[in-house]
């Protein structure tokens, strides 16, 4: 009887732990989200800001070795000669390239040997409504690009451009026809949006009411103010999710079932940072992106509409790295290859891997699967 009796109070003292654990982990997540976040550690410069876009540079690192996911890799001190410039999307915030300290690009490209600078583009409000495609690829990006040539004393720049950032990196090469664009990057940017699965059928059942509507209406989007079009940030936050309603629920499932894990528990917390904290797409770029990507589809046939001027994809030579995502939603293989077809570059590269359309940038397969790989190739074509 005593045995049992000690025995069923060991119990009920383990499920007490256990419960308070939970308990802990629960009122954290809930309540101090913030102190489990463990994105956005790397130290970085403000080179340059105009009050909404700022220039990052990310200085080399101090330690020796640092940790990339399962192993340990050793931190290259001699920078490559060519800098990196990260171009990033609109929408999302900059916590995505430096989400982890064992899953962060900017401080991987830093333990490579790169010198590393970031566009932030930061959080547009309704006075921007006004910027388009123009705005960025034409006024801004030139800009800050010189800013990174002046500072890093080198002409020659590697871009990464992931999603609508892998685009902006081809629209600038394109028009400017910077020949000091040694080598671009992208990642997850639909070249033929109407191969894009599901998203690419939707649009093409759009595009031929489109068509109709204006041949017999005359009547454009772009007739319209662009600030009709502001999409705050709450609502990209949404979309972004319903490109993965499953999923989403399922990581939200999956963190009351690990509760009691407090790693776990602090992951979903630092990824939840970064999904529920997209910012707002200024109108005009959702005029120009809904009309001329995505339902006219324009990219398809190797051009398309900045403004008053025309991009056209044969003006790209820079040595191209062009990766996709298997499972990606967004931008699928079939939809991202048809940039292989349109650029004159004669080093051209076209890769699937694993993960969906975040994933291939910052998911937890991505620095084995992509992150190594990409820093071998860039290395070969930055010295």
């Amino acid at each position: 009887m005593p045995n049992l009796i000690q025995s069923t109070l060991k119990r009920a003292a383990g499920l007490g732990r256990q419960s308070a654990l939970y308990a802990g982990n629960a009122f954290d997540r809930v309540f101090r989200a913030a102190s489990l976040v463990q994105a956005g550690q790397t130290p970085f410069q403000t080179l340059h800001s105009d009050g909404l876009v700022s220039l990052r540079y990310y200085p080399p690192l101090t330690e020796d070795h640092i940790e990339l996911g399962d192993r340990t890799i050793e931190v290259n001190h001699q920078s490559h000669r060519t800098p990196i410039v990260i171009v990033p999307p609109l929408a999302v915030n900059m916590l995505i390239y430096d989400l982890f300290p064992q899953r962060s690009l900017v401080r991987f490209l830093r333990a490579k040997g790169f010198e590393v600078y970031l566009i932030d583009w930061g959080v547009p409000t309704r006075e921007h409504s006004h910027y388009n495609m123009h705005t960025y690829v034409v006024e801004l990006l030139p800009e800050y690009l010189n800013r990174v040539r002046q500072h890093s004393g080198e002409q020659e720049l590697s871009l990464h451009g992931w999603s609508m950032g892998g685009m902006f990196t081809l629209f600038y090469s394109a028009l400017s026809r910077d020949q000091h664009i040694r080598n671009a990057i992208v990642l997850g940017s639909p070249i033929d949006s109407h191969a894009s699965g599901l998203m690419g059928l939707l649009y093409q059942r759009i595009s031929s009411v489109a068509e109709v509507v204006r041949s017999r209406t005359g009547f454009r989007l772009h007739d319209l103010q662009p600030h009709w079009f502001h999409t705050p940030g709450w609502a990209n936050t949404i979309g972004f999710k319903l490109t993965n309603p499953i999923g989403s629920v399922m990581g939200y499932w999956e963190l009351v079932v690990r509760l009691g894990d407090r790693e776990f528990v602090s992951n979903h917390a630092t990824t939840s940072a970064f999904l529920d904290r997209m910012v707002a797409y200024p109108g005009g770029i959702i005029q120009d992106t809904v009309v001329r990507i995505w339902i006219d589809n324009q990219l398809s046939r190797g051009e398309i509409q900045i403004g008053n001027d025309v991009a056209r994809l044969e003006n790209v030579s820079a040595n191209l790295l062009a990766i996709a995502g298997d499972s990606d939603t967004l931008a699928t293989p079939g939809a991202a290859k048809r940039v292989m077809d349109h650029v004159s570059s004669t080093d051209k590269c076209f890769r699937v891997i694993p993960g969906g359309h975040m994933g291939i940038l910052a998911g937890s397969k991505a620095p084995s699967s992509s992150w190594l790989d990409m820093a071998e190739w860039l290395a070969m074509r930055s010295d």
